[in-house]
Parts: C-alpha cells; sequence; structure tokens
C-alpha cells in the first residue's frame, strides 16, 4: 500500500523496524489518552451537555446556553473556577496577548523565567518593536535564561523578581528553540518557588500544543490562568478557530472585559454556529492528541536511528507534541517538509517553500495540507530557515496518517539525497 504513495520498500522496511521498538511506548500514550477521555465526558455530563447547547446565537450573543455550558465544561476539564472559550480569539498567539493585556497595567514588569518567549510575541510584548506593544503602553519586560542543561535557573529568577514584577508567562513548549518541553511537574515546582518569592503574583502558562499529554494540566499545580489554540490539542482537529483561557475567577472576568468591553464582558459574544465542532472536537481531544503523540514519537526515533539529533529524544517522556529534529541543512529542512506536505489529504500537490512569515524575524518554511487552515493539530511541520536547521514536526488527527507522513519525508530525503539508500537498506535488515 505504501508504494502505491511512492514509497520504496526499504523506507517501509526501515520504518517497520522501528515500529516494532515502541509497542510499549504506544500502550502508555493510550492509557493516559483513556483517563483523558473520560475527564472530558465526565465534564460533559456534570454540565448536562445537551443538544440544546448545539444551536447557535447571533448579534450580542445574549444567554447562550451552549456557549456558558462549554465554558463551564472547559473549568472543569482544566479544574478551574471559570473558562473563556470564544471564537473571536483568533489564534494561540491572540489569546496570550488578550491574557498579557488583560492582567498588565502602565507601570507593571511581565517576566519569563523560561527564557525567549515564542517569536509571534516578541511584537506583542515589545522585545520587536510593533504598533500597541505592551512596551508602548509603559509595560517592562524581563527575562531569565535557562541553564545550559534546559533547567531553570532559580538564582537568576529570584534576582528578577521585583516590586513591579506583577505577571510571569511560563511557555510549556519549546517553541523555535531546542531546549527542552517543560512537564506539568517541573512547571508546578517554578510556579510554587516564584509565588514563594512574591506571593499574590499571577502566573499564566502558555499552554499551546500540551494539553492532554499528561493527566495533568499547569491549571492543577497553581496557574492562575492556562491558555491556548483550539486549532491544537483541545480543538481535536475539529474546531475550525478560536481560543480558549481557563483560570480564577479574577483573571477569566479580567479577560473577559478585555476580549469584549468593560461592562459587557462574557455576556457578549455570538457563537455564530460554531459550537458543534467544538464539543464534538473536545471529547475526540484526548485520542486525538494521543496520535499527535505516535507520530512524534516514530519520528524522533526513526530519525535518530539516521543520526540526526531529536529534541526529545525518542526514549524521554513528552510533555507537548512537537517534536524537534536537526537536519543541519536548508535542503534537508526543505526535502523532509515536502514530504510531509505529499502525504496530506489537502493540497499533497503543492510543495512548501520559506517565505517572510508576519511574527517571524527569518524566513519560514511551513508544510501543512489542513482541513483547517494553519491547524497544528493536523498533521504539519515547520521551522525557520536559520541554524541550525531545526524543523518542527507536529500533529496527526490519526495515527496512521502521522506514520505515512513519517514515512513520506524519509522517502523525500532520500530522493533528494539528504539520506543514503544504502545505509537505510542495511540499517533495516
Amino acid at each position: 500500500m505504501y508504494e502505491g504513495f511512492g514509497i520504496r520498500r526499504s523506507v517501509e522496511s526501515f520504518g517497520e523496524a522501528v515500529l516494532d521498538e515502541l509497542k510499549d511506548r504506544f500502550e502508555k500514550i493510550d492509557r493516559i489518552a483513556e483517563k483523558n477521555q473520560l475527564k472530558v465526558i465526565a465534564a460533559m455530563q456534570k454540565n448536562k451537555a445537551s443538544e440544546a447547547c448545539l444551536g447557535t446565537s447571533t448579534g450580542y450573543g445574549y444567554n447562550d446556553l451552549g456557549r456558558d455550558t462549554l465554558e463551564s465544561i472547559y473549568a472543569d476539564v482544566f479544574h478551574t473556577e471559570d473558562a473563556l472559550v470564544r471564537p473571536q480569539i483568533t489564534c494561540g498567539t491572540h489569546a496570550l496577548s488578550l491574557a498579557l493585556s488583560a492582567i498588565l497595567r502602565p507601570g507593571d514588569e511581565l517576566l519569563s523565567p523560561v527564557g525567549k518567549p515564542y517569536d509571534t510575541l516578541e511584537e506583542v510584548i515589545g522585545i520587536r518593536p510593533a504598533a500597541g506593544s505592551l512596551a508602548e503602553f509603559g509595560i517592562t519586560y524581563a527575562q531569565a535564561d535557562l541553564k545550559e542543561d534546559g533547567s531553570f535557573d532559580y538564582e537568576a529568577i529570584e534576582k528578577a523578581i521585583n516590586e513591579r514584577t506583577a505577571l510571569v508567562t511560563i511557555q510549556r513548549s519549546k517553541g523555535y528553540q531546542s531546549r527542552p518541553s517543560f512537564s506539568v511537574e517541573q512547571i508546578g515546582e517554578l510556579i510554587a518557588f516564584v509565588k514563594k518569592k512574591k506571593p499574590g503574583v499571577k502566573v499564566m502558562v502558555d499552554n499551546c500544543y500540551g494539553e492532554f499529554v499528561e493527566e495533568n494540566e499547569p491549571s492543577d499545580v497553581g496557574a492562575d490562568m492556562v491558555v491556548g489554540s483550539l486549532i491544537k490539542n483541545p480543538g481535536g482537529g475539529l474546531a475550525p478557530t478560536g481560543g480558549y483561557i481557563a483560570g480564577t475567577k479574577e483573571c477569566i472576568e479580567l479577560v473577559a472585559h478585555r476580549l469584549t468591553s468593560p461592562g459587557l464582558g462574557k455576556e457578549v459574544g455570538a457563537s455564530l454556529g460554531i459550537l458543534p465542532s467544538y464539543y464534538q472536537g473536545l471529547f475526540l481531544a484526548p485520542t486525538v492528541t494521543a496520535s499527535a503523540e505516535k507520530s512524534a514519537v516514530f519520528a524522533a526515533k526513526l530519525y535518530e536511528k539516521l543520526g540526526f539529533m531529536a529534541i526529545p529524544a525518542g526514549e524521554e517522556e513528552r510533555h507537548d507534541i512537537i517534536q524537534a529534529l536537526t537536519l543541519k541543512t536548508p535542503e534537508a529542512v526543505e526535502a523532509f517538509c515536502g514530504g510531509i506536505q505529499a502525504a496530506s489529504p489537502i493540497d499533497s500537490h503543492v510543495t512548501p517553500v520559506p517565505w517572510d512569515m508576519p511574527g517571524y524575524d527569518s524566513p519560514v518554511i511551513m508544510a501543512a495540507g489542513a482541513f483547517v487552515s494553519g491547524s497544528s493539530i493536523e498533521l504539519s511541520a515547520d521551522g525557520p530557515m536559520r541554524e541550525p536547521y531545526n524543523v518542527y514536526f507536529q500533529g496527526g488527527l490519526t495515527w496512521y496518517h502521522g506514520k505515512l507522513g513519517i514515512l513520506m519525508s524519509l522517502e523525500y530525503m532520500v530522493r533528494r539525497g539528504c539520506i543514503s539508500e544504502k545505509n537505510l537498506e542495511r540499517m533495516a535488515e
């Protein structure tokens, strides 16, 4: 069957040899998915999700039963006091920007204790100048870099906390960096340290790509807000747009008034017929996330055997769905992304090329033949075209599609001379 996709026998054989080593790992992923599936169903039943919740609202959106019930479900899933789940939140960066601007005031300082934030947040914060940045409103920024081994530098963090520190932001996933992603346990330890040094400080966790990978979420270990995108894990591949913020009542009220208008808050915001995809997407999210994890583990293990560095390594515990691979050359990055695109159900005939994408400081290549534009819970790969030429692979609504994508990426690497077929055949024996 794989030969029908143009994948040579040596590539398929090598992939099958790698998979033989992953059975126990896949079983563990499935056990976590089962627990998270039950958690989601329990939250839906507790809040009496009904057919009436799948309706729509227009205009102001007053008394939208489905919207309000869904937000209560999210609050229960994430074990928080309240939540905001809206199509008016356009993406993960928007959700993060919304949360930051809702909490911070002129004269406050934002602290990142985990080093540099994701590229698109640089303009939000004002690290790179941009209209409407936090810096333009007199909000300053400080960061404590990680140690060389990727661990927290608690001494530097303690020095960075001061009387103006109002919000601490923790990015769970690695973004376009080579550092490890953080476990919920690690995040909990960091939150406890920060709050001990400055009681009352708010902590926000950028939870993008991490939802349902572990049994617990950062909100279970002290985060005041967890923030994410619905076209990543929690949307289950069905949500066509949107974002969520779950947290304390105080924080969510402030965010709601920033999203709509002071005095209006959560009371307005029409759902516009989008709720069925939100409900069903959340229902599917634990198993879809498990498929993406399996795809990431397979990619790490396969490319490690070929001599490439994988972050995290194939044997490491995972804390998000992103798999970073250091491919060493721009040609290899383009070949990898070309293979992922060729395995897509949508736009498989398109060739991804690097381009100057808004919000980034270097050309970015993106392979994303997705049903939802930009959806990174669907099979995708991307990366900035700069040294050390890392590619970031994520997603896969089904494990079998993820498997096809990885095999196709390897096929394209062989075709373009980035990997020797003779070496591949020898290793597959």
